[in-house]
């Protein structure tokens, strides 16, 4: 980093990722003099965004660090799923402090489920024990592709409705209205992405920030992959990227697909696709959700449907190993289980080449149910503490 580049922010940017976290790391990673490091250490201290800390001493006088304040703000978090939705008060650490999950159907559409979620923002920054003023931003996690800079859903195939609707703005206005800052309308700011990307963003930085290909596969009612390259997630041109559920099988021509287009992956292996045979049979599911439940009582054919459906989405996930070559493949959501797990890692060490699984690990979720919630608050987090985010805040800051 040349010192033409090392703004408050940029050196922000260095002490949250740990690569320099004292005044001396500081001036050596950007080539500032000890004065200018000193100035812009004090305009991100006035902001309240650091804490110094004592390290350990060597046997002179022991070293100060300097790392980031994840206390200084809070974040709102909604994951949205297909029948039901979760929301979150969280620390800029991504620590939960307050949680409310009930059932919410997307099909309602945009306007009743948006409304509903911002009933409840007075009693989570009640519950979470801070004031409203406190919230620097909202994050949510929606089941269907984002088109980022937008922050609209675009041709959603289980989202009814919410093609093109104003997110961003519908949630900016309730949050004004609902906690009383109606003066500031707008001034919190609203991010929206796919609920795969922000699971693998989350899953990425709580435990496998060292791998630099990094693919997150949610089988869930419907089947989606998050990509994280070189700590960034990559969305494609326009949020299109990771919407494996729709690409066709050969073999599958009858099966329709919600898309309205047959033979989709996600017509065939996803948690919908399972609860249809499992309903054929004489059992009640409708849902990924219905379909965890009997895997987590052992029911037979659930057991054997998963691991089939495991099989036909390794057959995909052989192209995307051979592709990006990642490092790790992590499964997750509602079929996330042993089974199709099992299925899964069969295709793929069968059918791709050795050179692409040498170094692949196949594992399952860490953070479970509440990967959709950290992912939408750490998407919020790097948003508002990015170089760049994190200068206009200041400046918007300073006297």
């Amino acid at each position: 980093m040349t010192s033409s580049q090392a703004s408050a922010g940029a050196l922000l940017q260095l002490i949250r990722s740990g690569r320099a976290n004292t005044r001396a790391d500081l001036q050596q990673a950007t080539g500032l003099s000890r004065s200018t490091v000193g100035q812009r250490l004090d305009l991100l201290n006035r902001a309240g965004w650091l804490r110094h800390a004592t390290g350990s001493s060597t046997g002179g006088r022991p070293s100060h660090r300097i790392v980031f304040e994840p206390g200084h703000a809070s974040v709102i978090a909604f994951d949205l799923e297909t029948r039901h939705a979760r929301a979150a008060v969280l620390d800029l650490a991504g620590t939960i402090l307050a949680e409310h999950t009930a059932p919410l159907d997307v099909a309602e559409g945009p306007e009743h489920v948006l409304d509903r979620l911002a009933e409840w923002f007075p009693d989570l920054v009640a519950a979470a024990g801070v004031p409203a003023s406190h919230v620097a931003g909202i994050g949510l996690s929606v089941p269907g592709p984002v088109d980022w800079e937008s922050g609209q859903v675009i041709e959603p195939p289980i989202m009814p409705g919410w093609d093109r609707y104003p997110i961003r703005e519908r949630l900016q206005k309730a949050f004004a209205a609902k906690t009383g800052l109606a003066a500031s309308a707008g001034a919190v700011p609203v991010l929206v992405d796919n609920d795969a990307n922000l699971m693998a963003l989350a899953e990425y930085q709580a435990s496998h920030r060292d791998c630099s290909s990094f693919v997150l596969l949610k089988v869930s009612t419907g089947i989606g992959a998050g990509v994280v390259i070189d700590d960034s997630l990559y969305r494609g041109i326009d949020g299109g990227a990771g919407d494996i559920g729709h690409i066709r099988l050969h073999d599958r021509s009858d099966a329709l697909c919600m898309c309205g287009s047959h033979g989709c992956l996600a017509a065939v292996a996803s948690g919908r696709a399972i609860a249809k045979e499992l309903s054929a049979l004489g059992l009640d599911t409708t849902s990924g959700r219905d379909v965890r439940r009997l895997l987590n009582e052992g029911h037979p054919d659930a057991v054997r449907l998963a691991r089939e459906a495991g099989r036909r989405v390794g057959e995909v996930l052989v192209t995307v190993v051979t592709l990006l070559n990642p490092g790790v493949l992590m499964i997750a959501g509602e079929l996330s289980g042993v089974p199709f797990l099992t299925g899964v890692r069969e295709l793929v060490y069968q059918r791709a080449m050795p050179r692409a699984t040498a170094n692949l690990q196949v594992v399952t979720s860490r953070l479970g149910d509440h990967a959709g919630l950290v992912g939408a608050a750490a998407m919020v987090v790097e948003h508002l503490y990015s170089p760049a985010g994190a200068d206009a805040r200041l400046e918007r800051l300073a006297p």
